[in-house]
């Protein structure tokens, strides 16, 4: 290979090895300095959702808002990795938003189910994150399906507190054409009560 060939290889590999290392800098310094505005809107994302458990977030609300309602009333403590219990005081008492995790049919689906503290009525749900069908298993992250979780009395059950109709003890409507994710829904949700309960109301 003579001068001028090689010459005409190196320039464009050179080229193209800081022009590399240069988008590379510039998008680990755009990372950085969004890492705490990315972190702040996680943040602000499960305090609605927590306050969605307990039936007392708005739409309407502004941020500071949500902010100052989260402080005022709602405490955490430990009780599984990354997935702390938060307990509400409201003018029934101490509500409480366990949480729950297990598979879906895409993936792992976490949330929280919200109960009195005597466990006799749970108070709602909502899904932290969740990755079914969008049509269908999606659809336990819209409305339609959490409402049906409003004070629904659980008083006397010890393993199947939330079951899908129409089972006799049913109490809940499964989504039409995903009833393997509402089985699996109800299943964790169980679970995470049985196992809440076993260990003590806290």
């Amino acid at each position: 290979m003579n001068t001028k060939k090689k010459k005409s290889l190196i320039y464009p590999v050179l080229f193209m090895t800081a022009l590399t290392l240069f988008t590379t800098l510039i998008l680990a310094i755009l990372n950085q300095s969004t890492l705490d505005i990315v972190k702040a809107n996680q943040e602000l994302e499960l305090r609605k959702k927590i306050l969605y458990v307990f039936n007392s977030y708005d739409e309407n609300m502004t941020n500071d808002e949500v902010n100052k309602l989260f402080e005022e009333k709602i405490t955490e403590e430990d009780y599984k990795e990354d997935m702390p219990i938060y307990t509400f005081k409201s003018d029934e008492g101490s509500l409480k938003a366990i949480p729950f995790e297990g598979p879906g049919l895409w993936g792992l689906i976490t949330g929280y189910i919200g109960v009195d503290e005597s466990l006799n009525n749970v108070k709602g749900v909502e899904f932290i994150s969740q990755n079914e069908t969008p049509g269908l298993g999606g659809r336990i992250s819209e409305n339609p399906y959490k409402e049906q979780y409003r004070n629904i009395d659980i008083s006397g059950r010890d393993n199947n507190f939330i079951m899908n109709n129409p089972s006799p003890d049913g109490n809940i409507d499964a989504i039409a054409g995903a009833t393997q994710t509402s089985n699996f829904v109800t299943q964790m949700i169980n679970k995470a009560l049985s196992e809440y309960k076993g260990g003590g109301n806290k």
